[in-house]
């Protein structure tokens, strides 16, 4: 179940192949090192309070583990740990949590998989560590999406991704993390396109109606555009002004987690070295933007762009 590493879903899921050598986690994340160095916004992501649906459906002893686990990746939420608990074994409820194609414990960890991410030993785990224990296994989740994108909430949904190779699973997770979420906090939101303000339908509108004029670079409209000059050109409309290029776009407004994603907000894409490209959030999973020489604006899924670093910037 493990992400990229993951052999299969353990519930419902298709079992996906194992891909390769794991990366080895650096220990300042872990034991007393990790709480040395943990930001104060990873050691909040683990406090938040959870929603009044998270305390109904969570056993208090996991509800507990996934909230002191998630400080040790700065900048993820306890909430996707959690649903990645759920989605796995419905946090370890499930009889013989042991999936078709070996992944195995509450986690739904391939044993080969969680050796790369068993160590250090968490407070608590099993000694030597199993992917059967939950203190281990959970520790491990965190250890994993970390590598993969959750560190700083850079992408978290490269980071579930890379648990298990489905945009479906992906969409799943952040969905019940939303449901895990205390109303009223800084929570993430399901990626449904639901969720957005005045200001960036407006922006989003005028992209859309962009769509099938050609790209020239350094234009900013009306008849053809680059993707930096589409987007202040949107957010113009909108009524807000952003600088002209990615590369100080990506100074815009405010950071926000890829998994907290609304239509309008800015993704700007280290494409090429030097945070290249930028478009702007359609919802859905997906992108509108100018993409390169000999194409036109247009409204992509973000599959391919998940393999490079994002900045996610909310403007209004």
């Amino acid at each position: 179940m493990s992400g990229t590493m993951k052999a299969g879903l353990f519930l419902g899921g298709v079992p996906l192949a194992l891909l390769g050598v794991l990366i080895c986690f650096i220990g300042a994340v872990a034991g007393g090192a990790a709480g040395h160095q943990a930001s104060a916004q990873s050691a909040y992501a683990g406090a938040r309070p959870a929603s009044q649906a998270a305390k109904d459906d969570i056993p208090p002893q996991m509800l507990s583990l996934y909230r002191r686990a998630a400080p040790t990746c700065p900048g993820l939420d306890w909430t996707v740990l959690a649903a990645i608990g759920k989605v796995e074994t419905d946090h370890g409820r499930h009889p013989a949590m042991r999936g078709s194609a070996g992944a195995v414990g509450p986690m739904q960890f391939l044993p080969s998989t969680f050796k790369g991410y068993a160590h250090p030993v968490p407070p608590g785990g099993a000694n030597p560590p199993t992917p059967w224990d939950p203190v281990d296994a959970v520790y491990a989740a965190a250890r994993m999406l970390c590598a993969h994108g959750a560190r700083d909430s850079k992408n978290v949904y490269k980071a579930v991704f890379a648990y298990n190779h489905a945009d479906w699973y992906v969409r799943k997770v952040l969905a019940q993390a939303a449901q895990y979420a205390a109303t009223g906090q800084q929570q993430p939101v399901p990626d449904d396109g639901s969720a957005h303000g005045t200001k960036g339908e407006r922006a989003l509108a005028f992209a859309r109606a962009q769509l099938g004029k050609p790209y020239v670079w350094g234009a900013t409209g009306p008849d053809t555009y680059d993707c930096s000059g589409l987007a202040q050109a949107a957010w113009k409309a909108a009524g807000v002004s952003i600088p002209r290029t990615s590369q100080v776009q990506r100074t815009a407004g405010r950071a926000v987690p890829q998994y907290q994603m609304r239509p309008g907000d800015l993704i700007v894409i280290n494409n090429d070295g030097g945070w290249g490209h930028v478009g702007l959030y359609a919802g859905g999973n997906r992108m509108i933007n100018a993409p390169k020489p000999g194409k036109t604006v247009e409204e992509t899924d973000l599959g391919y762009w998940r393999q490079f670093p994002w900045s996610v910037r909310r403007v209004a």
